[in-house]
């Protein structure tokens, strides 16, 4: 009876060592994810300024202008890392034109605030890449761990569940152009 009791103590204990590193995964997942979050809102707290900067100088690009609004509202309001690579496609494709528009406006171009916003808005495109690659890391490291053997087994029991990448679309990878 002593041998029984020794493996059953050798099995929970194993099974709670694999159990406490999943949920230290999922909770690097979630921080990760939260990280950004806080980096997707910088940039739409900068949107706006961008926008109202734009339409001093070029007022009657009134479609362009809606565009770049309409596509923050949608990443603003998109849930989940598949929805929200979606929608930030949208919105980088709208800043693009953003800036295709300020090309036309020497003035605008030459603007201290534009620039200083141009400039920001790469420095946080920069620290986005940085928090999705970090979150498709920590995501890969977890999907891997919740399916390989015996940690699936675990996973399995407690409702672990594997998490979606953050992928933007091809045409939103590239930085919008700063060009002084």
């Amino acid at each position: 009876m002593g041998i029984e009791v020794v493996v059953l103590a050798v099995v929970v204990g194993g099974a709670v060592v694999l159990y406490n590193g999943l949920v230290k995964l999922r909770q690097q997942v979630d921080a990760a994810w939260a990280d950004i979050d806080v980096q997707l809102k910088r940039r739409y707290d900068l949107i706006p300024n961008l926008v109202e900067t734009v339409k001093g100088y070029a007022s009657h690009e009134k479609e362009t202008l809606d565009a770049v609004i309409q596509a923050r509202s949608a990443a603003m309001s998109a849930t989940g890392p598949a929805a929200q690579g979606a929608a930030e496609g949208m919105l980088a494709g709208a800043l693009k034109s953003l800036f295709a528009l300020a090309e036309a406006y020497p003035d605008l171009k030459a603007a201290g605030g534009f620039r200083d916003l141009q400039e920001s808005l790469a420095q946080i495109e920069d620290a986005v890449a940085n928090a999705r690659r970090y979150y498709n890391a920590v995501v890969r490291d977890y999907n891997t761990k919740i399916q390989s053997v015996p940690q699936n087994l675990v996973a399995r029991s407690f409702g672990f569940r594997e998490r979606e990448f953050f992928e933007v679309e091809e045409a939103a990878r590239a930085v919008p152009k700063v060009d002084f």
